[in-house]
């Protein structure tokens, strides 16, 4: 991928370099000066597993089922791949390169994720190298697989949709230091750093129940993801506790961009009892509404509340200004970081939850019915 720069002092192509293992092929090319070197993620590919997954299985780990153990081990073989344990224990010299994979850079929250967490590892004089995986979980292997191949000193995930906790297991069990940010995955057994995502949702459609709204919509979040999940829930826990259906009420799920926001315009007005209040999943998903009621000729506040979620610089600059619920980019890029340079320095650190309870800023976006504003 771009984002992966060759490492320092290695003009080879990467699939060329020694990861642990040689090869016994001496070449069928007349060009050829010495052997084709056989990598963990050329048999990765070929096997359609991780490298990581190949190389536990070349040290016998029982984390790898036995008979895809025996597998592995048959195709090393049969293409002459010799395990050279010396050679491996050169991936434990330090790289000083951290991966950062997320599912949306253009986020502009993860732009302020990514500034706190490049801060403190510049600190250590750590090189950040950014992966935009789009919530694609086969994008998302490649990239790891990639900078495993690079000897990353450590891996900040927010995971794909569809991750399997065995994959964040694995790496964690090669002595891969892991952090998750903003999504959790079950039973993974690494530390995540992430806001509160069922309080932040209580936050935010309380607020509008304490308003008066009784059809508070909500539109987007994939709700295979811990974020749209749990910000689902607070919404439904909200709603519950006033003694309202959330069954009665709109809920659109798997939006996540401002386009998708504007394009959910036209099915929110065009339904029998529509809202009066919208719960954005996120600030892109609220100004896509914005932009949308607009262009429909309903004044996005007055007439029609609108909430958001991350409170992004953009929230606070628009027209009218976005109610929306902080969710601590800062702390959690710093905790991130914190964590994942423990673990660099060998300190064992577990599957440590921090969940930080996020905060919600009212605004204009969020009057009444009828748009007089309480203040």
């Amino acid at each position: 991928m771009s984002e992966t720069p060759p490492a320092s002092g290695d003009a080879r192509d990467p699939k060329d370099r020694d990861d642990g293992g040689t090869s016994r092929d001496t070449g069928r090319s007349a060009h050829r000066t010495g052997p084709r070197r056989i990598t963990l993620g050329d048999m990765a590919a070929e096997l359609n597993v991780s490298t990581a997954t190949v190389s536990l299985a070349l040290r016998n780990s029982p984390l790898v089922a036995s008979e895809t153990r025996e597998r592995i081990k048959a195709h090393a073989r049969g293409v002459g791949y010799i395990y050279n344990r010396s050679a491996a224990a050169l991936r434990t010299a330090r790289s000083n390169m951290v991966g950062v994979a997320v599912h949306d850079i253009l986020n502009p929250y993860f732009a302020e994720v990514f500034r706190a967490l490049e801060d403190e590892l510049g600190r250590e004089e750590q090189v950040v190298l950014i992966c935009n995986h789009r919530d694609d979980v086969t994008r998302q292997r490649g990239f790891i697989d990639s900078l495993l191949q690079h000897r990353i000193d450590g891996l900040v995930l927010c995971a794909s949709v569809d991750t399997r906790p065995e994959e964040i297991n694995e790496l964690v069990a090669s002595g891969i230091p892991v952090t998750l940010i903003c999504r959790d995955v079950e039973e993974a057994r690494a530390p995540v750093v992430r806001g509160d995502d069922i309080a932040g949702g209580r936050m935010l459609t309380g607020h509008f129940i304490e308003r008066g709204h009784e059809r508070i919509a909500m539109v987007g979040g994939r709700r295979r993801s811990s974020a749209g999940r749990d910000r689902n829930l607070g919404w439904r826990q909200a709603l519950v506790e006033a003694g309202m259906d959330p069954d009665a009420q709109i809920d659109i799920p798997e939006l996540m961009t401002q386009a998708d926001g504007r394009d959910a315009v036209s099915g929110l007005l065009a339904s029998r009892l529509p809202p009066t209040a919208i719960f954005g999943f996120n600030d892109l998903i609220a100004q896509g509404l914005v932009s949308g009621l607009r262009r429909a000729g309903i004044e996005p506040g007055a007439g029609m509340a609108i909430g958001g979620y991350d409170d992004t610089d953009a929230a606070v600059g628009g027209s009218p200004a976005l109610t929306s619920v902080w969710n601590s980019p800062d702390q959690i890029g710093r905790e991130a970081a914190g964590l994942i340079l423990r673990q660099i320095g060998g300190e064992a650190v577990g599957d440590e939850r921090r969940l930080i309870m996020p905060r919600l800023n009212i605004r204009e976006s969020s009057p009444p019915p009828g748009g007089q504003s309480r203040g």
